[in-house]
């Protein structure tokens, strides 16, 4: 079946009226601003992987991959063999420590390349990912940079009054089941942490600190920000089950209805949660993106994982090009 790609407004022009999409937002959103801040190389290079450098670098190398994910995969397997071949205690402990090793250093290392401010963007790209924003109803992302909250709250820009409720209010405590947030970050994100007792985030204008800083302040005191970055679909509901923010979020994807938007995702198994709760929801057409050249060996990947994870007896796909998207223009 003959696959025909049609443009962001082109898609948007075929809902009916008063209907409002939604929009699951992935790395592509945040590397159409800068791709050389965004892409796992850049990420990859600014890793301190401490005294176990040299041994963890190598795996990315035999791997031939820039992707964190990739290597804590082969952690596990490598673990779960020695298991159960009654491997030495020693060297399962040392796979192990490596795991946390590599999860704390991506932390670390999406801290260290993220920029300092939001006036490293310009108004007027401030203006048109609001804009871009504004059109949909309920906004969810996978995204841990703080592109997505700064141009939310940019509210001296157009559109006027903009708003929308990401449910964190008084001192930024997020307050459990508010039934009218409209924003989620499904696996976490550089400004929400969990201090046991409640779900915060930084805010800008904590006594004129910026939230990089702040979380930079943070992961030398060693406090980790709200983050889920296990390696597979599986592990990762399971520790967005154990949080209440990220459960929360992840049963409203399970609600949503109409008309849903995935832009930038390059529909991966290790975020096979993501799409086994969409296509358990309301959904009956889904727009996702495509970048660059739609016939490339990625990109018939992401045709078909998408139809194969989303189609359904009551819903469909359909394929939009990802650079007629005017969200940085």
């Amino acid at each position: 079946m003959e696959i025909v790609l049609i443009t962001f407004e082109e898609a948007m022009a075929s809902i009916p009226a008063g209907v409002a999409p939604s929009i699951l937002l992935a790395n592509g959103f945040s590397r159409a601003w800068r791709n050389d801040i965004f892409d796992y190389a850049n990420i990859l290079a600014a890793a301190d992987f401490l005294a176990r450098e040299r041994e963890i670098r190598d795996l990315f190398e035999r791997f031939k991959t820039y992707d964190f994910e990739v290597v804590m995969r082969a952690l596990i397997a490598a673990k779960t063999v020695l298991e159960a071949y009654g491997g030495n205690e020693p060297l399962i402990e040392e796979i192990e420590k490596d795991r946390e090793i590599l999860k704390e250093s991506l932390i670390s290392a999406i801290s260290i390349t993220h920029p300092d401010r939001p006036s490293s963007v310009s108004t007027a790209q401030f203006t048109a990912a609001r804009s871009f924003l504004s059109r949909f109803e309920q906004i969810f992302s996978v995204n841990y940079d703080l592109l997505l909250y700064w141009a939310r709250n940019m509210n001296d820009l157009p559109p006027e009054n903009y708003r929308t409720n990401d449910g964190f209010w008084i001192k930024g405590i997020w307050l459990n089941q508010d039934d009218d947030q409209k924003v989620h970050f499904l696996h976490g994100g550089l400004h929400i942490f969990d201090t046991g007792a409640s779900i915060k985030k930084h805010s800008f204008s904590e006594s004129g600190t910026g939230i990089v800083d702040l979380v930079r302040d943070n992961l030398e005191e060693g406090r980790f920000p709200l983050f889920v970055s296990e390696p597979d679909a599986t592990s990762k509901l399971e520790r967005i089950s154990h949080n209440p923010y990220l459960n929360h979020c992840f049963r409203a994807l399970g609600k949503a209805n109409g008309i849903f938007f995935v832009h930038g995702h390059s529909f991966d198994e290790n975020d096979k949660h993501i799409f086994d709760q969409l296509k358990k929801s309301g959904v009956v057409k889904f727009f996702v993106s495509i970048f660059g050249d739609e016939n490339t060996e990625e990109n018939t990947r992401v045709k078909a994982n998408a139809r194969a994870f989303l189609e359904s007896d009551s819903s469909e796909v359909e394929f939009y090009i990802a650079e007629s998207s005017p969200i940085w223009a």
